[in-house]
């Protein structure tokens, strides 16, 4: 009873609490390896704290694919969250609360209502990112129109978009390369190396609004696609692809790029109550790019990530994406009393029998 009690009470109030997004990186302690110890440095014996600012964002755009240079952008404003990360137990948190847009930012943008909760998990060997987002409130963006400078987006409050998925990377060549020393810190790359990467990822996206997404402004170029209200994806992606560490002197940049087929589920439904169901092979893509430093006690990055894909409904094409830009500065400290312990102990810790 106090296991569930533990797991079903206070890890879901200490989510709340985080209120705009927590992400959750849990990894598991390497046995020796006399050649990764040559180009890896795990910190099996520290803790550490980090504050971390991020902006998570989940954009599209629709085409139309007989005139190819007519598409609308539809882009979330979503704001910076600011928070605080931390190893512990070696497992790594972090916390964020959303930073409030200014005024001029919601006068030309419009505000939006960003849900995001994400759970990653780090192995010397694999890692799986399990996501979801709710994003409500887009502004229009039309490359056609020249909008003056302080004038008001087109914005459409009643568009929501969800994106709700797994992915799951292996890193082939894990006994050379970290796929930690970037994304937690609980490594540090000495020695510059690289890996090929596999990516599987299973992803359902919507969009959908009271009325139609494009609507009737756009009649004359969308024809009847015009009407669509509402578009479902699920995807099923098998992605190979490369990563590599630059390290120099502590520094660091490492560029991640994954690029295969994807399988995909589609339907729409028009204003009229109309709908189509489909299937279709389309291409996915994952990009990741990081910058920093990290020596024995200080680390510093900057990661921009971003992933997606397109799908194809009769003349119009959607195209969308997600993607995180996150900026952080940590110190390692060494552990002591309590915090030696690891997350297999915290059970017995709290009277926990299991």
């Amino acid at each position: 009873m106090k296991f569930f009690f533990f797991i079903f009470f206070v890890v879901p109030v200490c989510w709340l609490f985080a209120q705009n997004s927590a992400d959750i990186n849990a990894d598991t302690p390497n046995k020796y390896d006399s050649t990764r110890s040559i180009y890896i440095k795990t910190y099996t014996d520290h803790f550490f704290v980090w504050p971390v600012l991020k902006q998570r964002r989940l954009d599209y755009e629709i085409s139309d694919l007989p005139e190819k240079n007519r598409r609308l952008l539809y882009k979330s404003n979503s704001p910076y969250s600011l928070g605080l990360g931390m190893y512990i137990f070696e497992v790594a948190l972090e916390f964020t609360v959303a930073i409030p847009l200014d005024e001029k930012s919601k006068e030309i943008y419009g505000p939006s209502d960003a849900r995001d909760l994400q759970v990653t998990l780090f192995t010397k060997k694999w890692g799986l990112d399990i996501f979801r987002q709710k994003y409500t409130g887009f502004y229009i963006d039309d490359p056609s129109i020249d909008i003056p400078n302080n004038t008001p987006y087109p914005h459409r409050a009643d568009i929501v978009s969800k994106n709700t998925g797994v992915s799951w990377s292996y890193i082939f060549n894990h006994k050379k390369f970290s796929l930690r020393s970037t994304n937690n810190f609980a490594d540090r790359q000495i020695k510059s190396a690289g890996s090929f990467i596999l990516f599987t990822t299973l992803a359902g996206f919507r969009t959908s609004g009271d009325s139609a997404i494009v609507g009737d402004a756009y009649r004359d170029y969308y024809g009847v696609d015009a009407k669509v209200q509402q578009i479902r994806s699920t995807s099923l992606s098998i992605l190979p692809g490369y990563t590599y560490n630059l390290v120099h002197k502590g520094f660091f940049l490492t560029g991640t790029l994954g690029i295969g087929p994807s399988h995909n589920w589609l339907s729409y439904r028009a204003e009229d109550g109309t709908s189509k169901d489909d299937m279709a092979f389309r291409a996915f893509f994952v990009a990741r790019v990081a910058l920093g430093y990290s020596n024995d006690r200080f680390f510093t990055g900057l990661t921009f990530g971003t992933q997606g894909g397109n799908i194809k409904f009769d003349s119009i094409q959607l195209t969308s994406s997600s993607g995180t830009f996150k900026l952080l500065v940590g110190y390692r400290f060494r552990e002591f009393g309590f915090l030696k312990k690891r997350l297999v102990d915290l059970p017995k810790a709290f009277g926990l029998n299991i």
